[in-house]
């Protein structure tokens, strides 16, 4: 900390002339490579000279008149004016002594042509509880007790490590009132029930759904205003610091969905900041996303890349967290994402890339894994961009992960046909693993899968309500055993009935029902395998942990595919009939290995099948001696899966 050009003035002004920000972090900062700022604006306790209070900056490159107006000073324009630094950085500053913590403040800011606008503190630490708008004073106050977690937490988060994650809105989830959507549980509450429950079902990680602050509910939290802020809707943000704490402390690995493509156009936001397009793109070609009718940052301009990455970096140093995922990357890699001829302009080598936003998300991951090896970084990219998971030196994006979203519509749009036709679509089941090694993949049945009349996952099958299960069931054992992550939307773990809606809690009442509680089972004990069987993660991105066993059954729906970890004995074969027809005394040869024991039935009465089909023992005998086939001969139940080890 030090004096404005080392020295103090004192106007007898309430503000005074007073700065913590040296000149290698101004140019850092404009430069777009000063990915801590948290550290430099916004707001903070300080004491100056005897004097507690709280030191404010903002970046206003237009303003002609910047002063913080608040609750402690009758919300008067003018008159704690802050003052501009002479660098041109377009940061203003200023010390105002008395202030303390959970103070509600704002900028006053007389910008381009003399346009005013009151915004909140981009860089706050904490806002109000919508739909009330300003910042608040605030300095975290928390004592971490995750040290062994976080000391050990690469073997948990490792690419190869079990990855089963459960994404949550943490609103939804569960409500104090179900049917009250104003009703929320706090942040102390929510650790209570959602930890064990967590850890009961047996999941690694929970990916919550974006907590930053956010204006508007109907948003789930994607249009963001508060990009350094813990969201009010459920407590102070020590209370997301001891969510996170206590997941931890159960052994849970926690995922953050962070919001770096757009932001939307409330009042008090970043839009217009300063009157005219200080964060967002001027050319609304390149600046207004059609698709949320919100603004895509100008990550051109350095200021918002160190704003972006600053923020990003944040939520990794202060509230521990293990991974982000990163919300619509496709939309911020293409300049014509969503855009008809004439809505857009090509890049400078006439393509349809936009080069900055590229550059930016390679110095983000850069960024991250520099200062914190023992994450991962997800991108949720739907389109064939190259490279989205592999390194920025080999010419990648530098992602740790990558949603797979052509196996979750392949995989859907497979289940959803009446058994009687599945056999002409086996492609559109087997094609997954066709590029699965060009990314490292994670699986997702997320929250978008079941909203907008998309329906619940339990609707998306076909046949009764027994058949409907057993068709879930065995999706799930797929999904568990199939190459990559997995993600799993909250409710669809135990058949959740109606599409998901986040103005009341989840239907738990269904528990009641032995199909649902069935099912929860089965994905219980789907994690619990996951985590004990290392050839379900140890080789989950390389070719040598998956094989076909058997894809030449078309017309009978079986298939058989092998499991490989990275020692001897660890492997296992999954076999999958896709038919309510029961498959007794079913053969499947397997090169250099044989199977003996059933570790794994969908169809078992515990999760609501019928229970008729089972293997007490596996008949086995080796038919090609000098390459070590052995045929076993199983019995398959219908619309199930079994797993053999």
């Amino acid at each position: 900390m030090r004096y404005e050009d080392a020295n103090f003035v004192d106007t007898g002004k309430p503000v005074w002339n007073y700065s913590i920000l040296y000149d290698h972090d101004v140019q850092a900062f404009a430069a777009g490579t000063n990915y801590s700022m948290y550290h430099k604006l916004g707001s903070r306790p300080l004491e100056v000279l005897g004097e507690a209070g709280y030191y404010f900056a903002v970046w206003a490159p237009n303003a002609t008149s910047v002063s913080v107006v608040g609750s402690f000073n009758s919300w008067q324009e003018g008159a704690h004016l802050l003052f501009p630094r002479l660098d041109r950085s377009g940061i203003w500053e200023g010390f105002i002594p008395g202030i303390g913590k959970g103070e509600l403040y704002k900028y006053h800011i007389v910008g381009y042509k003399g346009r005013t606008t009151v915004k909140g503190d981009p860089y706050a630490l904490h806002w109000e509880k919508r739909p009330a708008t300003s910042s608040i004073t605030w300095n975290f106050d928390y004592q971490w007790n995750d040290a062994a977690w976080m000391k050990n937490r690469k073997k948990h988060n490792a690419v190869d490590a079990p990855w089963s994650v459960y994404e949550v809105h943490l609103a939804s989830w569960m409500r104090p009132d179900p049917n009250d959507e104003e009703s929320y549980n706090d942040y102390w509450m929510i650790a209570e029930r959602l930890v064990p429950y967590v850890k009961e079902m047996g999941f690694t990680h929970v990916e919550l759904m974006p907590v930053m602050e956010h204006p508007f509910d109907g948003s789930w939290g994607y249009q963001c205003t508060g990009y350094f802020a813990a969201t009010s809707r459920f407590g102070p943000p020590e209370g997301l610091m001891h969510l996170i704490d206590q997941l931890h402390g159960a052994g849970i690995g926690v995922i953050l969905d962070w919001v770096p493509s757009h932001f939307p156009y409330d009042a008090h936001g970043l839009f217009l900041f300063d009157g005219t397009h200080t964060y967002e793109y001027a050319d609304m070609r390149k600046g207004f996303h059609p698709d949320w009718n919100s603004y895509i940052f100008n990550y051109k301009r350095g200021e918002v890349k160190s704003f972006l990455i600053s923020s990003a970096r944040f939520w990794f140093e202060f509230f521990h967290i293990d991974g982000m995922r990163v919300d619509a990357v496709s939309s911020m890699l293409k300049l014509d994402y969503s855009r008809g001829h004439g809505q857009w302009e090509p890049n400078e080598y006439g393509g349809n890339g936009n080069l900055e936003a590229i550059a930016f998300i390679k110095d983000l991951n850069e960024t991250i894994y520099r200062d914190f090896p023992d994450v991962q970084t997800i991108a949720e990219e739907a389109t064939d961009w190259p490279g989205v998971s592999k390194p920025t030196f080999a010419g990648g994006l530098g992602f740790g992960m990558k949603w797979m979203m052509g196996w979750m519509h392949d995989t859907l749009d497979y289940f959803k046909f009446d058994p009687f036709f599945r056999p002409h679509h086996q492609d559109k089941f087997s094609f997954s693993m066709m590029y699965f090694y060009d990314e490292n993949f994670m699986l997702p049945l997320s929250h978008d899968e079941v909203v907008h009349g998309k329906s619940p996952m339990i609707y998306k099958m076909p046949g009764d309500e027994w058949q409907k299960f057993a068709n879930l069931r065995t999706l799930y054992t797929y999904m568990w055993t199939h190459p990559g992550a997995r993600l799993l939307f909250m409710g669809n773990e135990f058949g959740q009935t109606s599409e998901w809606n986040y103005k009341s809690e989840l239907d738990w009442h269904l528990l009641q029902h032995a199909p649902h509680k069935g099912l929860q089972e089965c994905v219980r004990d789907l994690n619990r395998i996951l985590r004990v069987a290392p050839a379900l993660y140890s080789n989950g991105f390389k070719v040598e942990g998956f094989e076909w066993i058997d894809l030449n059954h078309r017309s009978e729906c079986v298939i058989a595919y092998r499991r490989k970890g990275k020692k001897k004995g660890e492997e296992l074969l999954v076999l999958l009939n896709l038919t309510p027809e029961p498959r007794w005394n079913w053969e499947v040869d397997v090169p250099g290995k044989y199977f003996t024991k059933e570790l794994f039935n969908s169809d078992h009465p515990r999760y609501g099948g019928s229970g008729d089909v089972y293997n007490q023992k596996i008949g086995r005998k080796l038919v090609d001696k000098e390459a070590g086939t052995w045929r076993h001969t199983v019995h398959l139940p219908p619309l199930a899966a079994v797993i053999l080890k």
